[in-house]
């Protein structure tokens, strides 16, 4: 069993599934369907032309959803788990692909806010007023995006300024959950782009535990900010700022009577970059970014004694150049330099420590393409302080048909390198090696005339050098960090589109196999199967939608054996109305029939819950 699973002591996925929903022109504006995604090749695509898996969330989703953070808005798509230690606000961890919580890289603006300490990013902290778009890629992505990016990449764009206007709007619901936010564009000049907003949202919560009843709620305050000025019609200038700051209650087993004591953390989490973009009219670019990346807990457990202080902070400045040539023939080759200079300092199990690490990561691609056949290669090199060195690489091919069919096979390389904790926390090894990943992948999608289309990918990841907590005193339990595990996760992936007259639907199939090869037992809190459908009809100013998932069992921990978690199916209902071209009235309903359902053994799962909202957009 992998030691960040230990760690996590049980996490529960909350499945609040969400809808996705096609809005007509009447009533809401339409989602452009030629969209063009960045994240894939760090170079702008059409999302045709990409072969690696892509998903997109976009605005219009983002609003419709209602949704109290990130995790909410990617747990309804396929590859894509949700592990939550209680209800929202707690924290959270993402699997994507049946890989570890730590095997995802995310970024803000571009920007990795990993944490260097331990686990994936602070998604539950992240608000989605905050958010214009979302781009998921699923696959190995070392050679772009360096460490961690075994599983895949999540891209969070926060919202700019494409014209004057300013909106607001609130929303409440169970546990007493309110949040209200703001946004305001403006547009000062022909050149000048401004932007700012925030929100505040507060929770009572729920208990954490099964058999406790104490409620344990959050306060999250987000704020943002962003500006860009075109010098000339090849230069632009860009600043960005995101940052939030919060507590969350959460319990801790006291192994006493009571048996759970109410403690809490406070959070700060914040990106902030620079930017100059050159780009001619000839395709020659040239964009150089500096920025500055912040996690920070504090634990407060009064009565706890050495752990009352319990904290973890991670601050990394990063200088991000990239060079994308003008086509050459038929290729486009992209070039890029990223350094960081990280520090992280952390208190946990009795264990302190106070670390610097710095990173060199380099990379080249090649993007060819001769009629309907297209290439991608791309080799990355990576010189960690700590380790050494590691080379990754990407390959795909990918042909169209005129049937509306294309054809896409890829492979790549990935690493996760040992954060801070691996080799100086409890049970810390400084001599680690990085964990390693090779995948393979046949993917196919065909369009069905003009409304439908089909989707099949068929991926095998081998992950070797997998970090475990390895006793070595079993009598004090006293161990150390090793590579010993591997892991094997082979999986098909089938999905159906349909979009049409007010209508969209869209169905996820997914069928995996996520297995520690060490012992032959399949990964913790990870299914085998399961199924998402959402259907959405816009009838004038009304949309309605309705979204199912259907789950199979997971293997969770357990002592002295593991145990198994039942199957779940959760039905959720949206409703949103468009009273006038400014106001908007909207409603959410999750566990539609209160499914009484287990996400992680000894943890509590939300029932029957609900979400109203308002948002007012003046031009």
């Amino acid at each position: 069993m992998n030691r960040n699973l230990r760690r996590s002591q049980l996490a529960v996925a909350v499945a609040a599934t969400l809808t996705t929903s096609l809005i007509s022109a009447v009533a809401f504006a339409q989602d452009d369907l030629d969209e063009t995604v960045v994240t894939a090749t760090r170079t702008p695509v059409a999302l045709d032309a990409v072969g690696a898996p892509v998903i997109v969330i976009s605005r219009d989703d983002i609003e419709r959803s209602l949704a109290s953070d990130v995790s909410e808005l990617l747990q309804q798509h396929a590859g894509m788990e949700i592990a939550r230690n209680g209800g929202p606000g707690q924290t959270t961890s993402l699997f994507t692909r049946g890989t570890e919580s730590n095997h995802t890289v995310v970024l803000i603006d571009g920007v990795r806010i990993n944490p260097g300490t331990i686990g994936g990013a602070a998604l539950q902290n992240i608000a989605p007023e905050s958010i214009e778009r979302i781009e998921i890629v699923k696959g190995p992505r070392s050679s772009l995006y360096g460490t961690d990016a075994i599983g895949g990449v999540v891209q969070l764009f926060t919202r700019g300024a494409s014209k004057d206007g300013a909106s607001a709007g609130a929303m409440f619901g169970s546990d007493n959950t309110q949040q209200y936010f703001g946004d305001v564009a403006l547009t000062p000049g022909e050149k000048t782009r401004l932007g700012f907003g925030g929100s505040y949202a507060e929770s009572d919560g729920m208990p954490v535990f099964v058999d406790d009843d104490t409620d344990r709620g959050y306060r999250n305050v987000t704020g943002r900010a962003s500006y860009e000025f075109d010098a000339t019609d090849a230069l632009t200038i860009r600043a960005r700022g995101w940052y939030t700051t919060g507590r969350t209650e959460y319990s801790a087993q006291t192994f006493s009577d009571p048996p759970y004591a109410a403690v809490s953390q406070d959070f700060e989490n914040g990106v902030a970059s620079a930017e100059l973009e050159y780009r001619n009219a000839d395709g020659f670019g040239v964009r150089g970014t500096v920025s500055r990346a912040l996690d920070d807990i504090e634990q407060l457990q009064p009565g706890f004694g050495p752990k009352e202080f319990d904290y973890a902070r991670t601050a990394r400045t990063n200088v991000d150049l990239q060079m994308d040539l003008a086509r050459i023939g038929t290729h486009a080759l992209t070039f890029g330099l990223l350094h960081s200079d990280e520090n992280t300092r952390a208190q946990s199990f009795g264990t302190v420590f106070d670390e610097d690490t710095r990173v060199t990561q380099a990379f080249v691609q090649d993007q060819f393409e001769m009629g309907k056949v297209t290439s991608r290669l791309a080799l990355g090199g990576v010189d960690h302080e700590t380790f050494g060195s590691e080379l990754t690489w990407n390959a795909e091919f990918g042909a169209s048909f005129g049937t509306g069919t294309r054809v896409t096979l890829s492979g790549g390389s990935a690493f996760r390198a040992p954060d801070s904790t691996d080799r100086f926390g409890y049970g810390g090894n400084p001599d680690l090696n990085p964990e390693i990943s090779e995948q393979v992948e046949f993917s196919v999608r065909q369009k069905l005339g003009a409304y439908h289309q089909l989707s099949l990918s068929a991926f095998d990841n081998r992950i070797t050098d997998l970090i475990d907590y390895v006793i070595i005193d079993f009598n004090t339990f006293e161990g150390q960090n090793q590579n010993v595990e591997r892991a094997r996760i082979k999986g098909v992936e089938l999905g159906y589109n349909y979009a049409n007259e007010g209508w969209r639907v869209r169905a996820e199939l997914t069928l995996q196999d996520p297995r520690d090869e060490t012992n032959d037992e399949r990964l913790l809190r990870r299914s085998k199967e399961s199924f998402l459908v959402a259907v959405n009809r816009d009838v004038g100013p009304l949309d309605l939608g309705v979204d199912i998932a259907a789950v199979g069992d997971r293997k969770d921990f357990g002592f002295p054996e593991n145990v198994t978690l039942d199957s779940y199916t959760l039905v959720n209902a949206t409703v949103r109305y468009r009273v006038n071209e400014a106001l908007t009235l909207q409603g959410r309903v999750e566990n539609l029939f209160d499914e009484d359902y287990t996400l992680a053994e000894g943890y509590r799962t939300e029932g029957l819950n609900y979400t109203v909202g308002v948002r007012y957009n003046f031009e």
